[in-house]
């Protein structure tokens, strides 16, 4: 049988790896123990019956594959060496790395009892703390503030960015007055177009810091909210030519590196112009299953059209908004509905097994 090695086990590489599971030789190779659901993971923060629903066990994943818990550190075209020592050789390889970002918006512990040590931890600093500050006005700092103050209403949160505005993006003004009101009304203080004089202190207990603008602030904990890091620095020889200084990964209309036939790239590496989301993950990964049956098979292959801007962001459970093209803002009651209430814990269930 053809052999697929899909290097990363997020939502991206799992989907390709399930989905070419009857038909080739799968093989995972991801470094955790178990999937973690990110999109849930400020939710598991702020509420412990969450934190146990975040992680998923890969031995269901697949019923004729195989999942290695390993890393690749060298990658080249048909083959790649493991941290472990070994190596493997594939037909086709599967880039699906992701990316890595400041705790808590991503688990950054790979062992999954620490990891739940770990959430479970900051939840109990993050409570007795009076005040808490966010480095970063953007999905990650905004959906965070919405869940502590839904989880805790009289805690106070502000939230400083050097932006004259919230949420980057070629998202419209409407959106981003709805989130600002929602905001306004969840008592979430927002401090713009000004940054820190100097990083918080890194021990616990309060703390008092001032803005460039001469703004003061008193917190009992702080969290950075911005800093996403592609993870490509595995890529060698030919094909480290597709990787871009920021660490992003250039792809073809085929989702295919520049020059290689058989090495794909999704998800949160990629370099194409699109919010870096589990959805767009997800859409990469039809793409490439589509593709790779397709060189089999000798036809022709489909190609990947970034797709339009487009968000769910809750503000905890109940709150939140929506952008979707062509149908506008979402309020939300909508968001809940489409993400908020469940942050789309079924689809996992589903593929997991679970």
């Amino acid at each position: 049988m053809t052999r697929v090695a899909v290097i990363g086990g997020g939502y991206g590489g799992t989907a390709v790896a399930k989905a070419l599971d009857e038909e080739a030789e799968v093989v995972l190779v991801e470094p955790r123990e178990h999937f973690v659901h990110t999109v849930a993971t400020l939710r598991g923060l702020v509420d412990p019956q969450w934190t146990d629903r975040l992680f998923f066990p890969y031995e269901r994943l697949l019923a004729n594959g195989r999942v290695i818990r390993d890393a690749a550190v060298k990658v080249e075209p048909g083959r790649m060496m493991l941290a472990s020592g070994g190596q493997l050789t594939a037909d086709h390889i599967v880039l699906a790395t992701g990316s890595s970002y400041p705790f808590p918006a991503k688990v950054d512990v790979l062992g999954t009892a620490a990891a739940k040590a770990k959430l479970a931890s900051t939840r109990d600093a993050l409570r007795r703390a009076e005040s808490v500050l966010l480095l970063g006005a953007g999905p990650a700092g905004l959906e965070l503030a919405g869940e502590i103050r839904a989880m805790w209403p009289d805690k106070a949160v502000t939230i400083v960015d050097p932006a004259q505005d919230i949420l980057g993006g070629n998202y419209p003004e409407e959106f981003r007055a709805e989130l600002r009101r929602q905001l306004a009304g969840l008592n979430v203080d927002l401090v713009l177009g000004t940054a820190l004089a100097g990083e918080p202190p890194s021990k616990p207990g309060t703390f008092t810091v001032t803005t460039l603008s001469g703004h003061s602030i008193t917190a009992g904990i702080w969290f950075r909210c911005y800093g996403v890091v592609p993870s490509s620095g595995y890529l060698t020889g030919e094909l480290s030519v597709a990787r871009q200084a920021n660490g992003h990964v250039e792809v073809t209309e085929h989702l295919r590196l520049p020059g290689q036939e058989r090495v794909f790239a999704i998800g949160d590496l990629t370099a194409l112009p699109e919010p870096k989301m589990a959805k767009a993950a997800g859409e990469h990964a039809d793409v490439v299953v589509a593709n790779i049956r397709a060189l089999e098979a000798g036809e022709p292959l489909r190609t990947y059209t970034p797709a339009a801007p487009a968000i769910a962001l809750p503000l905890g459970p109940t709150g939140g908004a929506t952008y979707l093209d062509g149908m506008g803002v979402l309020d939300a009651e909508r968001t809940a509905q489409l993400k908020g209430a469940d942050l789309r814990l079924g689809s996992l269930t589903d593929l997991f097994g679970d």
